[in-house]
């Protein structure tokens, strides 16, 4: 290796990461815990690369000085207290010059400045195969149930009672649903759902089972990735049967900010507007405007919900036809709590009875 270089499997031994991509860059993805530093900002990075196209010295004569005058500042100001003995990584897209100026410059200061080999580029493949490898290699464990089961909640409450799960929903910032696009909070970018994927499977047990909730292959608009969601429906599964009654209570809490916020509601209905008659969505846009959301979301589970669940559970998870039933009528945090504990019970290796009954 040479000096002033680290690889990928090198991260964790530097006291800080510096990204020095565009803005736009690190918006989209990052390695975690790394801090924008750009030696050439979104609107630079267009008028360099345009020049070059025109003639390469000219655009590295502009580069040049455009990098000097951003590291300048960047040492002036997010470096100024750096000690002597501070160990920073820095990194641009593929290790180029953009990291290897940086890094130049930093190692000119008297810092162990290091360049990531290969950049970002490089991150993003160990990213990619690392997950197909702890996907293959968990132990994983499936909550099924249809919408408005409190999957979620129950995963929340496994997790509070020390069980190994992986939340893909929050990791999307997506409930999963029609409805399922989260207030004041967007989805990541592809990229970026599969770093915070790749991070949280990293640190995961193997030897201890990862409770999972069922999912299609898109969380609103994010994919799961194949590797990833070939293992969940291999695996088995445990399903929650909750009643009518108790998950249209449970919708109507659970999406009760819908109702402020009327224009969100009627585009969610507009996007079934393929699969359900023009009367049934004009319909669903009257009650909307009554904001009557429990009879809107009691047709929601009645026309659209339970008919795709049941299509899609049998024939996209082995394990689910053979899978424990979890009945309840009580989605209440309590009830939340009493369902987490049976799903526990199933498991032999926490002296679990393997009884689904067993609260």
């Amino acid at each position: 290796m040479r000096k002033g270089v680290a690889t990928v499997a090198q991260l964790s031994g530097f006291d800080e990461i510096i990204d020095a991509r565009s803005p736009a860059e690190f918006a989209e993805d990052r390695i975690p815990g790394a801090v924008n530093l750009p030696v050439l900002d979104d609107e630079q990075r267009i008028v360099v690369g345009t020049l070059y196209k025109q003639s390469a010295f000219e655009a590295r004569r502009l580069g040049g000085a455009l990098v000097a005058e951003n590291i300048a500042r960047h040492l002036q100001g997010h470096l100024k207290d750096k000690p002597k003995k501070w160990r920073p990584l820095v990194y641009c897209w593929r290790g180029g010059q953009r990291s290897g100026s940086f890094t130049t410059w930093l190692r000119m200061v008297g810092w162990d400045a290091h360049q990531l080999e290969g950049g970002y580029k490089a991150f993003r493949h160990h990213v990619i195969s690392e997950i197909g490898h702890y996907a293959s290699a968990l132990r994983w464990r499936v909550v099924c149930g249809p919408t408005g089961s409190a999957k979620t909640r129950v995963l929340e409450a496994l997790a509070h009672a020390g069980a190994q799960t992986l939340d893909l929903e929050d990791l999307a910032a997506h409930k999963g649903s029609v409805l399922g696009a989260l207030p004041g909070r967007p989805q990541p970018a592809q990229k970026h759902f599969e770093t915070l994927l790749w991070a949280r499977m990293a640190a995961l047990d193997p030897a201890r089972p990862v409770h999972v909730e069922a999912e299609s292959r898109r969380i609103g608009a994010l994919f799961v990735p194949e590797p990833l969601i070939l293992a969940m429906r291999r695996a088995p599964c445990i399903a929650i049967e909750a009643s009518r009654e108790a998950r249209l209570e449970f919708l109507v809490h659970d999406y009760a900010y819908l109702g402020d916020d009327i224009a969100r509601l009627r585009a969610n209905i507009d996007r079934l507007a393929q699969l359900q008659s023009r009367k049934t969505i004009e319909h669903w846009h009257a009650l909307a405007e009554a904001r009557a959301l429990p009879e809107l979301f009691g047709e929601f589970i009645d026309l659209h919900y339970d008919p795709l669940y049941h299509r899609s559970q049998h024939g996209n998870y082995a394990g689910f036809g053979d899978a424990p039933q979890l009945e309840t009528d009580d989605l209440s945090p309590a009830g939340i709590d009493a369902l987490a504990q049976r799903i526990l019970a199933l498991d032999p290796a926490r002296g679990g009875t393997g009884d689904p009954g067993v609260a």
